[in-house]
């Protein structure tokens, strides 16, 4: 047998001078510099790409927040007081000042906050139809600020918004007459640009309107004993710093703007309500910066909805849950049983957009707000009417309607345009019935208030209104990618027009509004002519918005020639 032995050759060492090789004499590849560089960039931007995902994996995991079952209800529900007032030269007075001050909310010390008549939120005014009102505002505040009578019919010099500026030290003293039906409405501050953050302290109340020519009536056997049967639930939702202090910082995947972790209702923390009586109404306003609520009872139990923003529904509405978008009000009455306890408990509400965006808007959040204790013996009430107020489908008809106006919600602007204080965009002939036409381009919440009039929503989407939006509206939700019509005739408020005052349309998210999602319009009599331009308060907040598309507004304009060859 032979064998073959293989042996390696020697190594031939290099030549003096030359760069050693690798083992065997195979010559070496070296990288290039472009090379060289990508691979560098490939791992930082893995590296990059996957602390995205870690930090968007942490925020998503804590942006749902649900408190169900996990609050102590261990406070008595505090109620606004009703606000006094005097009557001079036929004219009921109130008196309101904005201070500082300290308020226990439930946090780890005592919270700074500002309110009015007192450390946090301020009384319920409540003033009867055919009345004159006055209400003089005092700022006691280091800041300038407004108030807004939301929901009010009432000439737009006296309407509180950004034009109607309280300085420092002066009292404003806006004067009307009520001149419409029996609801719930509200007040809080319209200063351009620091609306979110004035209210989220605390400059917030209830005014409450009666209707004596219904006291009569059906609805008269509704709960209407103020802080026994008939109660106020502001929903308002907080973060606090670990001292005490209101946390407003928004998530920075946050569409909406400041998102709290707890809710409190009249500004109280873990609240109860002991009911004495077998009904009890429950007036509710979502008094919150962004925060959409959905509102029921933990057990699933049913309500009786009686009315919303404007008043009175035609008939009442059995439902389960309602829902609230910020600067909406629902009546609802609970019927109660001998001992019994129920809790109210916000739901996650169904937003209409993509799953992130749900997710850090609160779509997937769910909280317990309110717990009702029944006495062991109830007083009795009468039943719910089964006919209440007016039906908008008997007041406004589509067929009388002489134009329509198209407002696209995107980003922060409407139709293209972000608030500009000194710009008219939209003038609107008084009595006149307009279809307006809502959408909200952009997967984001939004939703779409009006000041001076109550509307009748006509469909969402081509669908027909949902219960809680079934009677006069102020404000109503904007579903992305879905058209909400809106039926609108303004009135002249007092018999006069005012062609130089404007009133404001807006999403009442309230981040939204003060960053530009808000524009303007002026009612006038037929034939009256409109300025493009108006004079804005000297020392008026005015952010630098950009119009984010080029435009001038959907209705007709009907505009004077500006003085100064400005087109608008």
């Amino acid at each position: 047998m032979t064998t073959t032995y293989t042996t390696t050759p020697p190594a031939v060492p290099p030549a003096p001078g030359a760069p050693a090789g690798p083992p065997g004499g195979r010559p070496r590849r070296r990288r290039g510099p472009l090379a060289r560089v990508l691979v560098v960039l490939g791992l930082v931007v893995v590296l990059f790409v996957g602390a995205v995902v870690a930090v968007v994996g942490v925020a998503w995991a804590r942006a749902a927040t649900s408190t169900a079952g996990a609050v102590e209800f261990t406070r008595p529900l505090a109620v606004p007081p009703l606000a006094e007032s005097r009557v001079e030269d036929g004219v009921r007075v109130f008196e309101l000042e904005a201070r500082a001050g300290v308020a226990d909310l439930g946090a780890s010390a005592p919270t700074p906050t500002i309110g009015l008549n007192g450390d946090y939120l301020g009384p319920t005014l409540r003033a009867a139809r055919g009345e004159r009102v006055r209400v003089d505002v005092t700022n006691a505040l280091d800041e300038t600020t407004t108030l807004h009578w939301h929901g009010m019919h009432l000439p737009p010099a006296m309407d509180g918004g950004p034009h109607q500026m309280v300085e420092p030290g002066e009292t404003w003293s806006p004067t009307w007459t009520i001149d419409q039906p029996a609801a719930t409405l509200w007040y809080h501050p319209h200063l351009h640009g620091r609306t979110a953050s004035q209210v989220y302290r605390g400059l917030a109340g209830m005014f409450l309107l009666d209707d004596p020519a219904a006291a009569d009536g059906p609805a008269a056997d509704l709960p209407h004993e103020y802080g026994v049967d008939d109660v106020p639930v502001i929903l308002q939702d907080k973060s606090f710093h670990p001292d005490g202090r209101l946390d407003d910082a928004a998530s920075f995947l946050s569409p909406v703007g400041t998102l709290g972790d707890t809710v409190l209702v009249n500004g109280t923390p873990g609240p109860y309500l002991d009911v004495t009586t077998e009904r009890v109404r429950l007036r509710l306003l979502n008094g919150s910066d962004s925060r959409v609520y959905d509102v029921g009872f933990a057990d699933g139990g049913t309500v009786q909805l009686v009315g919303t923003d404007g008043g009175l529904l035609p008939a009442p509405r059995t439902v389960e849950r309602v829902r609230l978008s910020p600067g909406d009000r629902a009546e609802v009455v609970v019927t109660m049983a001998p001992g019994q306890r129920a809790v109210l408990r916000s739901f996650p509400p169904e937003l209409g957009v993509n799953p992130l965006f749900e997710r850090f808007s609160g779509g997937d959040d769910t909280f317990d707000l309110l717990e009702l204790r029944a006495a062991p013996t109830l007083a009795p009430s009468p039943a719910v009417p089964d006919t209440l107020g007016t039906d908008p489908a008997d007041v406004l008809d589509e067929a009388d309607a002489v134009r329509t106006r198209t407002f696209q919600l995107s980003g922060r602007s409407i139709n293209g345009r972000s608030m500009d204080m000194s710009r008219v965009d939209e003038v609107v002939t008084v009595g006149e019935t307009e279809v307006w036409e809502v959408t909200g381009l952009d997967d984001t919440p939004h939703n779409f208030h009006v000041h001076d009039v109550q509307f009748r929503v006509l469909d969402v989407g081509g669908q027909p209104p949902t219960p809680d939006l079934d009677g006069w509206q102020d404000t109503v939700y904007v579903q992305p990618g879905r058209v909400t019509r809106l039926l609108v005739r303004f009135e002249a408020a007092e018999g006069a027009t005012d062609p130089s005052t404007p009133y404001m349309f807006h999403c009442h998210l309230l981040t939204h509004e003060d960053q530009g999602m808000m524009g303007q319009l002026v009612v006038v009599a037929p034939g009256e002519r409109a300025p493009s331009r108006i004079d804005v308060p000297d020392g008026a907040t005015h952010p630098d918005h950009a119009d984010t598309l080029p435009g001038d507004g959907t209705g007709p304009r009907h505009l004077a020639p500006d003085p100064h060859g400005a087109t608008h």
